[in-house]
Parts: structure tokens; sequence; C-alpha cells
């Protein structure tokens, strides 16, 4: 697969890692009980069977709020589909991506008043969702209902607005994801063609379009001047003037150039646009922030007054502007499921299925991740100049040796010698040293991935169909007990 990343797509290692993350981290069995609970009308059993747990009590909110505000908390539970919410929660990038990001607070829906500046004089309370306190502890997340001066929604780096985003938790809203990627009603999604097949690499456009004809070839041209380093007359092509002056770095870099800032972040810019602009017009601030990490900041704004002014974008030096109101990363990153069916990495069905109604309607169905392989095939092992066949049975790595030769190699193990073949497979999935035959690897690494997730169900598959549990992780050389005690100490 070639490493150089598509036009208007994420860098490729982020492509692995969201493959990962979509394969792993919402099973079919989440997404199935979930919307069965849901649709039934049983809100908390969907949470229940999603790892949501309940912090918030609607009768104390209306004894507090008024039953008005009450009853609107309660039609927002009716249709959370919390699936659906950890389908697009962020993940945590010093995990490998794939747990989530921790200590978030994601802002669902205000209630009991109108917000008029983020932060800032804000009136209302919010419908929120807290991320687990550690990206390798249980993935569980906790639904509340804060007050806007609660503690709970500081320090504001932390808390993520999701209030114009409802498409990512709110069943109703679901059919919006598709505007919110650039594929209006009746228009085909950029990057693809009409039936939502992934567009060629030499069906992308080489000249500007125009602004008069298919919006998504529009956007394609913006991601094409980006690819080729344009970033300048990207901007320009989607209504934003870029300042040229050098960005001053942290001490001893020196002065930087806005275009090596702006060239770092994975920006969606025609969307990027579209929100800073709903941003502008919902009054929350005037001047907004896309936060780009060590390597700098992107401030954006308008150019001038009136609500159809250019915008303008400057780069910065990190956190030099931390205050600003932040556009939010799900706003501005390019998604990572488009970019998933665009490699061919995941069909449209194994998408969750109200995020595949979305995006590729004519695909049919979707069923959500496949789970866990019902069989556990055996694999060819060169030992001693053969070709042997070593697979699961009853819970062990077997290998074809008798256990004269079994007890001979332990020996030589024993007395610091080195085993080969079969033996050294054995050896290599117990101890996480060592190299495993290819075909091996995808399975160990499946086996902790469902574990770091709380898959009980996929790790009982894997268990019935022979898997040996004595594996240890490769990475942290964690057994897979370890693993489970740590997200549940009750675990045996």
């Amino acid at each position: 697969m070639s490493r150089k990343p598509l036009v208007g797509g994420l860098p490729v290692e982020e492509v692995a890692l969201w493959h990962r993350v979509r394969r792993f981290a919402v099973p079919r069995w989440m997404i199935e009980g979930a919307t069965e609970a849901r649709l039934a009308g049983d809100w908390r059993a969907a949470c229940a069977v999603a790892a949501v747990d309940v912090a918030l009590d609607l009768a104390r909110i209306g004894d507090r709020h008024g039953a008005a505000v009450r009853d609107a908390v309660a039609d927002d539970l009716a249709h959370l589909a919390p699936d659906l919410l950890r389908w697009h929660l962020p993940r945590a990038p010093a995990s490998g991506g794939t747990t989530l990001a921790a200590r978030r607070v994601v802002l669902l829906a205000p209630h009991g008043g109108v917000r008029r500046r983020f932060r800032a004089h804000a009136q209302p309370s919010y419908l929120v969702v807290r991320t687990p306190g550690a990206w390798d502890g249980p993935q569980r997340l906790v639904l509340d209902f804060l007050d806007a001066d609660d503690p709970g929604l500081l320090p504001e780096y932390l808390v993520k607005d999701w209030t114009a985003a409802r498409h990512f938790w709110d069943a109703r809203h679901a059919p919006e994801l598709r505007a919110w990627c650039g594929g209006g009603s009746g228009q085909r999604l950029p990057f693809f063609h009409a039936d939502g097949t992934p567009l060629g690499p030499r069906e992308l456009p080489d000249t500007d379009p125009g602004s008069g004809g298919d919006p998504a070839a529009r956007e394609e041209w913006i991601a094409v001047l980006q690819a080729r380093g344009d970033l300048v007359g990207a901007f320009a092509a989607a209504g934003v003037d870029v300042d040229p002056t050098a960005v001053p770095l942290n001490s001893g870099w020196g002065p930087g150039e806005p275009e090596a800032v702006i060239a770092a972040l994975p920006m969606d810019l025609p969307r990027t646009v579209r929100e800073v602009r709903r941003l502008l017009a919902a009054g929350v601030a005037d001047r907004f922030r896309i936060p780009g990490g060590y390597r700098g900041d992107v401030l954006v704004e308008p150019a001038g007054p009136g609500p159809d002014a250019a915008l303008r974008a400057r780069a910065e030096g990190p956190h030099r502007d931390a205050g600003l109101a932040t556009v939010p990363g799900i706003a501005w990153r390019r998604m990572p499921d488009l970019q998933l069916v665009r490699t061919g990495r995941l069909a449209p069905e194994e998408l969750h299925p109200l995020v595949a109604a979305a995006l590729f309607p004519a695909s049919g169905p979707a069923c959500g991740p496949p789970g866990p392989p019902a069989v556990l095939e055996p694999v060819r092992v060169r030992c001693g100049g053969e070709w042997h066949l070593v697979g699961f049975r009853d819970g062990e790595l077997r290998v074809p040796h008798s256990a004269r030769e079994q007890l001979r190699e332990q020996a030589m193990l024993a007395f610091g010698g080195n085993v080969s073949g079969c033996f050294a497979v054995q050896r290599a999935w117990a101890s996480g040293r060592g190299r495993l035959p290819r075909a091996l690897r995808p399975l160990r690494r499946e086996v902790f991935e469902r574990a770091r997730h709380g898959d009980t169900p996929g790790l009982a598959a894997l268990l019935a169909a022979g898997l040996d549990p004595a594996v240890r992780d490769n990475e942290t050389g964690h057994s897979l007990r370890d693993v489970l005690r740590r997200l549940d100490p009750e675990a045996g």
C-alpha cells in the first residue's frame, strides 16, 4: 500500500490507526444491542449496552431547572444513540490512537438559556458526556448534566463543543452527516461518484472548475491545491486570505513560515470555513483558533465587517492565543470514515449503520464492523527444513511434535539455548518476544484491542474458537490477564 496520502486524505499512519479504531472500538454486538434498546424506547438500557454510565437525574433536573428543561433533556435522551456517540468520540494518540482521549467533557446539548459566547456569559446548562480519566483504563463513558459554572467544565481546553453537531449522537439528525461532509441533498460526496464509489486519482480536477459548477468538484480542487503545497491558493479558493507574516515559534526555533504551520494540520478546509462562518453567524465569537500542537496554531477571523466578508487566516506560535474560542477538532479534521472507504480498508457496510446510511445510502444496509473469526485456521511454519501446521485447539497453541521433542526443546531453552521453528512460535506467543508468523500477528493484535475496549463477547468468541489465552502483547509485554485486570480489577 502506498505511503503517500490521498489527495484530501489523512496521513497514512492516521488511516491505519483509524482502521483499528473502527474495527474494534465499537463492536457490532454493541451497535445492535444499543439500537434495539433505543428503538424500544429504553435509553438507559441503550447506555448500558454501550458502556455509558448515567450520572444525571431527571427528577433533580426538574426540581432545579423546571419542567420545560427536564422534558427537553428527556427528549434528547430518548433519541440519544450512545453507540454512535462512542463511534465519533476523539481518540488518544498516546495509546496508538484506538482508546478514547482521556478527561474530555463533550457538550452535547444546551438547555435552559441562550448562549451568546463560548464560556463567557454562558447561561444554559448542558447535557454532556465525559470520557475516561486515563486512556489506558476502562473505556466507559459518563452521561451527565452540568451547569455552565460547574467545575467539571474546567479546564476549558478539555471541553469539546458538539452542540452544533447533533449528527454525531442524536439519531434524528444522523442523516445531516452527509451535508457536514460536503454532500448536500442531491449532490455527490467530494472524492466519490454519485453511487458512492471512490474517484480514482485521474478523476480529480487538474484545473479550477469554478465556483458555479459541481460543489464537490470545487472541494476536490481545494484539496488538490493543498496536496500540491499551494496553501495560499487553496485558502483563496475557499474564500480565505493567508497572512504571510512569519510565525514566532518557541524560543530557540526562530521564525517559521505560516505555510509550514498550516500544512501540518490535516484540515478539511471547506468544512472548516463552513464551521467558522456558522460560529460567526451564531455570535459565538469573532475570532477562532485551530490548535496545531507544538507546531503552532491557525487563527481565523473576518477580514472586514458584514456576514459576507472574506475570512483571514494567520499562523501563530503554539498556545499564544489559548484563550480564543476554539474550532472543535471534529469540525476541521478530515473524516476518517471517508478515508477508510476511499482506501478500501473498510466497506460501507462495515461502518456504523447510521453513518453508512448518511454517507453511502446506495450501498445498502450496514451492519457495523465484523466480529472475530469463528474458526482459527492453522498456519504454516518452517521447522527443521519442513513445513509444519501450527494451530489452536482446546485453548492451547499446538505444535505437531511429540512430548519428548517438546521436553527436549524446553530443556534446551532452560540451559540458554535457542529454539526455532514451531517451538519459537510457541515461545513468541507466550512471551511477546520474537517473531510470530505473519498470519498470527493480526490475531494477537485483535486479542489485545478487543481487551482494551472491553469487548467481552468478542474475547469469549475467540476463546471458544480455541485461542490460547497465554498470549502476551509484544509492545507492552502485558499478558491478556494483566490487561483485563487493569480494565476490571475484579476480572480473573
